[in-house]
């Protein structure tokens, strides 16, 4: 049974991918480049920086600048999946291990009301490598003073997968917000709705997936 549930933010309790994905493409737009959202979505779940290196942005603070003042009108009422409150409410410990930096929290986080419910929250700032680098995770397992074997990861990018790999943390795949879980082979669950996490609180945990073949945790009943 895991003693700490640790989160993603982006796209596993916020539904923010698309504000940033449209804001960065509005942005690039705007430097005369050209790009459609599946082209920027390599970009999900890694720190805006690496994002604009990988682009070869040359002016990279005037690019996330631009960046972070298109998405903030909209990150300050960006949704909040379903059910995914009640179910934190009810776990143990939590925490949060986020690729956004201390100021997009400030702007969209922070005015949610929802930080009391996470014991810690480990951002882009906290850490000199970033995920899919294990520092993150291993810094919040610090934080909440817990070793690798009590703790479980939920994301929904490959990187969130390979930052808990990296940190010997079971990874467990937030599919609500995901079209596809394919890429995530060497995850331990796949979770089709948050209250399937609360399955995780029992003295008899669900069997393990990984590498699991694209079935539910749901489904291993």
């Amino acid at each position: 049974m895991y003693q700490v549930f640790i989160f993603d933010l982006d796209g596993t309790i916020i539904d923010s991918e698309k504000i940033g994905l449209e804001a960065l493409q509005a942005t690039l737009s705007e430097m005369g480049i050209v790009k459609d959202l599946e082209e920027l979505r390599f970009s999900i779940g890694i720190p805006g920086l690496r994002t604009l290196e990988v682009l070869d942005i040359s002016d990279t603070q005037t690019a996330l600048d631009t960046w972070f003042q298109k998405q903030q009108p909209h990150m300050q009422n960006v949704p909040i999946f379903r059910d995914i409150l009640e179910v934190i409410k009810r776990l143990p410990k939590t925490g949060i291990v986020t690729s956004q930096t201390k100021k997009e929290l400030q702007a969209g986080f922070e005015r949610l009301s929802i930080a009391q419910h996470f014991q810690t929250v480990v951002s882009a700032d906290d850490t000199e490598y970033h995920k899919p680098n294990p520092d993150p995770l291993q810094l919040a397992l610090q934080y909440l003073n817990c070793d690798s074997n009590e703790a479980i990861y939920i994301g929904d990018s490959p990187y969130d997968m390979e930052c808990a790999k990296s940190a010997g943390v079971d990874f467990g795949v937030a599919a609500w917000g995901l079209t596809s879980t394919t890429r995530f082979t060497n995850a331990e669950y796949i979770f089709k709705n948050p209250y399937e996490i609360l399955q995780l609180t029992t003295p008899k945990l669900p069997q393990r997936l990984g590498p699991n073949k694209g079935r539910s945790l749901k489904s291993e009943q």
